[in-house]
């Protein structure tokens, strides 16, 4: 939590603000306590969507709904204004985290943690439809842990189950893979549709994924509609049979949720206990609970007889009285839970006193993807000391560097902590594929620019706002070139591919994507073997891509089943051509592979320091760290650039603007402070064009995707990468 700024205001409908939750595109999220000394979470409207009345009439139906709904395992409204200037919504204070957050951090949940998890969000529901509700979001992210039992929230979209639905332009009503069919089908959803979002939550928290499968979301919209769900996992029969019924098709044939409740064996435990959970997700319950309740030193609201002095209370005693969301404590400044950073260094921060922006870096700086990280935030240092070396700049600029460990759960909290803070204005990151899906949402909520060079998915998660962008290939664009290097030579007929699971997402995309390009670039033929995660043993599929005359070899996977495919071809005299996917690349491929290693090839997004025209930053890189540049951190470098370069061209706009009698113009679109906006800077990226050195910049309006597929190509020669130059490119 943050502190108070100079412009808010102290007390809101009986409530003294205490400090601030978060800040997204639509308010600003307050804590508050009432005199009685109740915690409440207060979302206050920004001044620009209180004038709108159609986002008024949303705001109040919101509120509307969320009150008319009575279960202790919904977080309720408290109190609301939704006529005032400022609209304003309190909902009791739940400190635990999301069901996503748990997930994402120790993996599925046991059998009697997930029943208990349904009996009471099935009860949450149906106080939900009894009111004449349907919520329509039922989603992992809308459900916080605490002690006591799980809460459903987020009722912003919930409508009476006969009315017409109202949504903004641009809107995403609902959660792919969380959608029941007749909603993935854009078809209205009753009450059997909430049904089937629990048991979508209930097996996404039993076995750790979403039950229809993630990427694009047409295809996940298609296997909701049409495929059986996937409950790989799911041994229970008491619990599988229930999901099953939860996840039937047809609406109809689903229970309802007041059904539900004799069908689920498990009940919250009574009394103090809290043992419906595993003990570590106890600790991360405890853990989100101590940043955001220890209260030292804060005058008591209301003036009262001295209380003789109690016991602090023990950490299970602790949690209990947080699980009950709305708790009074008699005094306390609330502490920020503060990540790990990099405070700007000098050169970067600007001068004292004088106007100054933020770039956040978003990166895994102690984590697995470390050395990609690191490069990133120098390529934006580096980026942001030339722009504050010229000349009469109208503001100057900072770099701010958090760390998310290569964590997804960890990624959220940095996210969080950028959209935030007020001066950061784009943040360049995250470094990872899963970090930067867990980000997203928080991101996109604050409407505030990301741009990421090394996360490569073909999809991340829908969002509504368009903030994220993709500033490097992802791993299908870079089928191309990897199809074209490899096929395009009279020596290649048939290409093997080997497709192994253990390199997640991104191998199935890397090793798909080839397989289902090449006959359509080239005319050659190939054969596709996938293995699942954990094999170890790849004797027989190389021998089966070879005894099917594979001319060449496409490893997708990770690096140590690269470097067993290595040995295995070396050892069987293979001379073809043989590559694997950009992640594989590294000095543990080295290492693992040794003298094996040689001659393999990889296509990668990112430019080499030897390439031509990046000597001028290699040269600054050198002078500036005492290095050459790694992997990435050109790509940083040119991302950060652009991003001043915007950010220099809406404040020059802004001032001139405001200097004629017409005022300041909707493209500049600065705030109060006279800063652009961060809606105005991620509209200003999304129809850029920027050359950079490592590849011209510009955007797919849909998906804010990379246009191009500008790729580099490596080879291991005499135990190093040696850079060969540009990859080639399709014709026309």
């Amino acid at each position: 939590m943050d502190d108070l700024r100079p412009t808010d205001p102290a007390r809101i409908g009986g409530h003294r603000l205490l400090g601030r939750l978060g800040a997204g595109g639509m308010g600003v999220v307050y804590l508050g306590r009432t005199d009685a000394g109740a915690l409440a979470a207060i979302k206050v409207i920004l001044p620009e969507h209180a004038g709108d009345e159609e986002f008024r009439t949303r705001f109040r139906r919101e509120a509307e709904a969320a009150r008319r709904v009575d279960s202790p395992w919904a977080v309720s409204v408290t109190a609301a204004d939704t006529e005032g200037e400022r609209p304003w919504l309190a909902t009791e204070f739940v400190p635990g985290p999301t069901l996503s957050d748990v997930v994402a951090r120790r993996g599925p949940l046991p059998v009697r943690s997930v029943t208990v998890l349904g009996r009471l969000l099935a009860r949450a529901l149906a106080a939900v439809h009894t009111a004449g509700l349907v919520h329509r979001d039922v989603k992992p992210g809308n459900v916080l842990l605490t002690a006591g039992g799980p809460r459903l929230i987020d009722f912003g979209i919930a409508r009476a189950a006969d009315a017409t639905a109202l949504t903004a332009t641009g809107l995403v009503v609902g959660t792919p893979g969380f959608l029941p069919p007749e909603q993935a089908s854009g078809n209205t959803a009753g009450p059997a549709g909430d049904v089937f979002s629990l048991g979508c939550l209930l097996a996404y928290a039993a076995t750790g994924r979403p039950p229809f499968g993630g990427g694009a979301v047409d295809a996940v919209l298609y296997r909701t509609v049409h495929d059986a769900p996937d409950l790989e996992g799911v041994d229970d029969p008491g619990l599988r049979a229930l999901l099953e019924r939860c996840l039937a098709k047809e609406p109809g044939e689903r229970p309802a949720a007041a059904g539900l409740d004799p069908l689920l064996a498990e009940d919250a435990p009574a009394g103090a206990t809290v043992d419906w959970l595993p003990e570590d997700v106890v600790r991360i319950i405890a853990d989100r609970a101590d940043a955001l309740l220890a209260l030292p030193d804060v005058e008591a609201t209301v003036t009262e007889e001295p209380a003789p002095p109690q016991p602090a209370p023990d950490r299970r005693r602790f949690l209990l009285l947080a699980a009950g969301g709305a708790v009074a404590l008699g005094a306390g400044a609330f502490a920020a839970a503060r990540l790990t950073r990099d405070e700007p260094e000098a050169g970067g921060d600007g001068t004292p006193g004088g106007r100054r922006l933020i770039i956040g870096v978003h990166a895994d700086l102690t984590g697995p993807l470390s050395a990609a990280g690191r490069a990133q935030e120098r390529g934006a240092r580096l980026a942001v000391d030339r722009f504050n070396a010229l000349d009469a700049q109208p503001f100057r600029l900072a770099v701010k560097v958090l760390d998310d460990q290569g964590d997804p759960a960890r990624s959220v909290l940095v996210a969080e902590e950028f959209a935030r803070d007020p001066e950061v204005v784009a943040v360049i990151g995250p470094t990872g594929d899963e970090t930067a899906g867990a980000a997203l949402a928080a991101y996109d909520e604050a409407v505030l620019p990301v741009l990421t060079v090394s996360a490569l998915l073909m999809a991340f998660p829908e969002r509504a706002n368009g903030a994220f962008f993709q500033a490097s290939p992802s791993y299908a664009e870079l089928s191309f070139p990897v199809v074209h290097r490899l096929l395009l030579r009279p020596d290649v007929e048939r290409l093997g591919i080997l497709i192994d699971r253990s390199g997640g997402q991104s191998a199935y995309q890397a090793g798909y994507t080839v397989n289902l390009m090449t006959p359509q670039l080239t005319t050659g033929t190939t054969h596709p073997r996938v293995v699942p995660a954990g094999t170890t043993v790849f004797d027989p599929v190389v021998a089966d891509l070879l005894s099917h005359r594979s001319d060449a070899v496409f490893y997708a996977g990770d690096v140590a089943g690269a470097a067993r495919v290595a040995r295995i071809l070396a050892g069987l005299s293979f001379t073809g051509p043989r590559m694997a996917q950009l992640t594989v690349m590294g000095a543990q491929f080295l290492e693992q592979a040794g003298a094996a290693a040689e001659g393999w090839e990889f296509v990668a997004p990112f430019t080499d320091a030897g390439a031509p025209g990046a000597a001028t930053f290699a040269a600054a890189h050198r002078k500036r760290f005492g290095a050459a540049p790694a992997a990435w951190s050109a790509e940083a470098y040119d991302v950060t650039g652009l991003v001043a370069r915007e950010l220099a061209a809406l404040t020059d706009a802004a001032r001139k603007a405001t200097a004629s009698a017409d005022g300041a113009t909707a493209g500049a679109a600065p705030s109060g402070d006279g800063r652009p906006t961060r809606s105005a800077l991620t509209a200003a990226i999304a129809g850029v064009r920027y050359e950079g050195i490592a590849r011209t910049y510009a955007f797919d309006k849909e998906r804010q995707q990379l246009v191009g597929q500008d790729a580099r190509l490596y080879r291991v020669e005499k135990g190093r990468y040696r850079y060969l130059g540009p990859a080639p490119k399709p014709k026309g």
